[in-house]
């Protein structure tokens, strides 16, 4: 029986086993770069990652892929794209020596690595080995690692591995993590490793938005102090100031949309990426290591409250502009009432001149009745003394007195049917 597919189903089941953990087995030294670049560069970190592929006798994909990793011989790389960076996982053997003396990005290319595009937002140096077993061994080697700063770390995956760092960067901007394998299996490693590396990025991207927030709070208590001063003026404001005062609120809603819309993308990306945190930070089934805070409370100590301020940061402005909008319809409502207060005062007006007009209009209607009335008894006058002058006994100025009331009548009514017509008509119109 044959089925039809989603067009969306191969692509859709692909997502969710994208990005799977490298297999990791110890002894390795790993290095990691988080290069933060736009959507627009996509093509050209490909075409970056297939060249060094073509540098090892490695053909490329045909197409353009997510994610893609290959054993190169002398290490292992795995490309990376996300919605805002990119990562680079290199993996190669580590020998028996002093922590961090020989990292795994120095078998890349050098031409190549100072090519590469974006900008870099997280940088580790990562160092799998086997538990020594001896507390002494490990304090040796954690000191070598990290020296004098204070070390941060716990017992993962349910005591099967150990996780040491200090989350500060070495002279060449790398942060060093050193994991002590115990009973990990090579995909758990992977998943640890992983996690841990995804826990560092995840935090620096969340850490975005902090600046943000800092250059955002002196323009919302500016914001702020002016549509209190326009507030405080609504309440005694005549209608001559409203114009003035709504202009004023519509520039402040107006410049805090501005800043709403260019801060509101990188605000809800802080707070996916710290949830992120929290989760990998859970993933990693941490116990503690006495006398050594954990990465949890690293996280809460450091992160939350940068998370914090950005937080409310965001619900201030959003506060903000939701207040601005409210004194706005109030204002727009004033001046609503306003006009109609005028354009009440403007059709009193126009009913008074209308009342006028109709007067007039009669007294014309009168006028106009009278002097009809005066040229129709001259042409009967005329015409009277005409029948006179024929031989027939008429006497005109007779004829022209009875006639006036006729005439009056007549003219009256004719007038009136006029009026009507016109009143008719502009009614229908």
């Amino acid at each position: 029986m044959e089925l039809r597919d989603h067009p969306m189903r191969a692509d859709l089941v692909a997502e969710l086993h994208a990005r799977p953990p490298q297999l990791l087995v110890a002894p390795l030294r790993i290095s990691y770069l988080a290069m933060v670049s736009p959507p627009s560069e996509r093509d050209v970190e490909w075409r970056h990652f297939c060249a060094l592929l073509t540098m090892h006798g490695v053909t490329p994909p045909e197409r353009m892929l997510s994610h893609a990793a290959y054993d190169l011989g002398p290490f292992r790389i795995k490309f990376e794209r996300h919605s805002e960076f990119v990562r680079y996982l290199v993996i190669a053997p580590l020998a028996e020596q002093e922590p961090f003396t020989d990292v795994a990005l120095s078998l890349l290319p050098h031409d190549w690595l100072t090519a590469i595009g974006g900008e870099v937002i997280a940088a580790t140096h990562v160092e799998i080995r086997p538990d020594p077993g001896a507390p002494a061994v490990v304090d040796r080697l954690a000191a070598a690692a990290f020296g004098s700063a204070a070390v941060i770390g716990a017992d993962i995956g349910a005591h099967a591995g150990r996780a040491l760092t200090h989350f500060l960067l070495d002279a060449q901007g790398f942060g060093r993590l050193l994991v002590f394998d115990r009973t990990l299996t090579p995909r758990q490693s992977g998943r640890m490793v992983q996690r841990l590396l995804e826990m560092d990025t995840y935090r620096m991207m969340a850490l975005l938005a902090l600046p943000v927030a800092r250059e955002l709070a002196p323009f919302l208590s500016d914001c702020e102090q002016e549509l209190a001063r326009v507030t405080a003026m609504l309440q005694t404001a005549t209608s001559r100031d409203e114009h003035s005062l709504l202009d004023r609120l519509t520039r402040l809603e107006a410049s805090i949309e501005n800043r709403t819309a260019n801060n509101e993308f990188r605000f809800g990306a802080s707070t996916a990426y710290s949830e992120l945190v929290a989760r990998r930070i859970a993933e990693l089934r941490e116990q503690r290591i006495q006398g050594l805070p954990t990465f949890q409370e690293f996280n809460d100590r450091r992160l939350a409250p940068a998370m914090a301020t950005c937080q409310t940061m965001m619900r201030r402005q959003e506060s903000l502009s939701a207040r601005v909008a409210r004194a706005n319809q109030l204002l727009a409502t004033r001046v609503d009432i306003t006009r109609e207060e005028q354009n009440q005062a403007l059709l009193a007006s126009m009913d008074r001149r209308a009342s006028v007009q109709l007067r007039l209009q009669q007294t014309v209607e009168g006028l106009s009745i009278a002097a009809f009335t005066y040229y129709v008894v001259g042409l009967i006058g005329y015409l009277a003394k005409a029948v006179k002058a024929a031989g027939h006994h008429v006497e005109p100025e007779l004829v022209m007195g009875l006639s006036v009331p006729l005439v009056i009548v007549v003219a009256a009514i004719g007038i009136h049917r006029i009026r009507l017509i016109v009143e008719r008509a502009a009614r229908t119109n």
